[in-house]
């Protein structure tokens, strides 16, 4: 199934916000940028904004810092078969906050990268097979296809505004993937399912069949070290395993 089929379907069955967005710095709008918004809105068109019709809800830890782990809203445009742009939000109100960008790319492009670049690119089929990542509004069918599309791939993330605070301070920082039982903050899992009225543990279920398809990832192991008690998730497995107990 196409890209842009499921991102119409995904469009035609949308529903009210699931999260509310965080507050930002600075007081409320002024009549005078109201007026201004609503024409800029009317006149100028959205540009390639308007193409980001892709909705994913995944999670992220930073990757020197993967104790600091949050909910991100991924708003995406396919580009091609191998490679995907997304903006990322808090949350899917209509003011939600910018907090940073994610590129997704193909297991093939990513084969090609150098190898000290491959160091910024985390793994996503444990998110898929944990069944964490999630399509919001879309039919189990139509999400699995979605899923299935991303199976072997990589994304390259960026936070910009990751700390809680009302302005987006400090350096942007790398953020991961979970790829381990265990590591993950399960009142973030909570929290998203009981918001989008979804089961993590049903998508976990119904993507059984994607397992086949999963090959070895660099970057599976990356926070062993930060969760040496997690465990394995069946499928997910790196390329290049850490040799040896991790205490």
């Amino acid at each position: 199934m196409r890209i842009a089929l499921l991102a119409l379907i995904a469009t035609l069955s949308a529903c009210t916000p699931d999260t509310p967005a965080a507050p930002a710095a600075g007081i409320d709008k002024s009549p005078r940028s109201r007026v201004l918004e609503t024409g800029a809105m009317t006149l100028q068109g959205s540009g390639p904004v308007g193409r980001l019709d892709i909705h994913l809800i995944g999670f992220h830890p930073l990757k020197d810092d993967p104790q600091q782990q949050m909910e991100a809203h991924h708003y995406c445009r396919q580009v091609n078969e191998e490679f995907a742009q997304c903006a990322l939000f808090d949350s899917d109100a209509a003011d939600a906050r910018l907090t940073g960008i994610e590129y997704l790319i193909s297991g093939r492009l990513f084969d090609r990268l150098p190898a000290d670049e491959r160091r910024y690119w985390h793994p996503h089929n444990g998110e898929i097979l944990s069944g964490q990542l999630s399509a919001p509004n879309l039919p189990l069918p139509a999400e699995r296809a979605l899923m299935r599309s991303k199976m072997n791939s990589y994304g390259k993330t960026w936070h910009l505004w990751h700390d809680g605070q009302e302005l987006p301070l400090g350096d942007p920082k790398l953020a991961w993937s979970f790829n381990r039982g265990g590591e993950i903050d399960p009142a973030l899992v909570a929290a998203r399912d009981r918001a989008g009225m979804i089961s993590t543990d049903q998508r976990r279920r119904d993507r059984e069949s994607l397992r086949a398809l999963a090959r070895p990832q660099f970057g599976v192991d990356a926070l062993r070290e930060a969760f040496p008690q997690a465990t394995p998730w069946p499928g997910v497995v790196d390329a290049e395993p850490l040799q040896g107990p991790v205490d």
